[in-house]
């Protein structure tokens, strides 16, 4: 028994440095790192969703006529709470896209509605719906910073798994996927023509 119990301690110290120099903690806690990432985009996300009634309530005040705009985003806010991305399909294409499309929707809409409240000077004159604008441009930028971060992660996630040896250490003990980074929407490379 005694020897037994001796084998398998000097099996447990052999193993556990080849695998630690394998890359098999390190591609774990890249994946990890991915998914704190992600949590964070979805964070941000959740507070421009969280800021948006009350920033319709105001509009809608100042803008009542103002009926299919304000609809719009309303739609385009339930839309994106329909298309949620849980960690297991951060290596599905379509659901990334598919999340970025609701996302960009969610984004149009709210462009047309701050468009829509120029054209009412008691409303850009509200402190309420100036306080709204400016905490809906600060997560907007958050968004942005959170989505670099993810690809940042994505990034070295998908290098860690793609290296050698840590290739063979996923391809034969982990099995895991490569993760999606966001990418440009379609037509982002063309700049916006500006008409006066």
């Amino acid at each position: 028994m005694l020897k037994r119990l001796t084998l398998l301690l000097i099996a447990a110290l052999v193993t556990l440095p080849a695998l630690s120099g394998c890359g098999y903690n390190q591609i774990q806690k890249n994946e990890e790192a991915v998914f704190a990432a992600w949590a964070n985009v979805e964070a941000t996300y959740q507070r421009r969703n969280d800021l948006i009634p009350n920033l319709v309530e105001t509009v809608k005040g100042y803008a009542a006529h103002e009926k299919e705009t304000l609809e719009a985003v309303t739609k385009a806010r339930a839309s994106v709470g329909q298309t949620q991305i849980n960690t297991g399909d951060l290596a599905n294409p379509a659901a990334l896209q598919k999340f970025q499309q609701a996302q960009g929707a969610l984004s149009g809409a709210l462009s047309r509605l701050l468009v829509v409240a120029e054209r009412y000077p008691d409303l850009k004159a509200n402190q309420n719906f100036l306080d709204l604008q400016h905490q809906l441009e600060g997560t907007e930028n958050r968004i942005n910073v959170a989505r670099q971060r993810y690809n940042a992660a994505v990034q070295n996630f998908n290098g860690s798994i793609r290296t050698f040896p840590n290739n063979l250490t996923n391809n034969y003990l982990l099995h895991l996927e490569r993760k999606e980074p966001f990418k440009a929407e379609a037509g982002a490379e063309t700049a916006p023509k500006v008409k006066f």
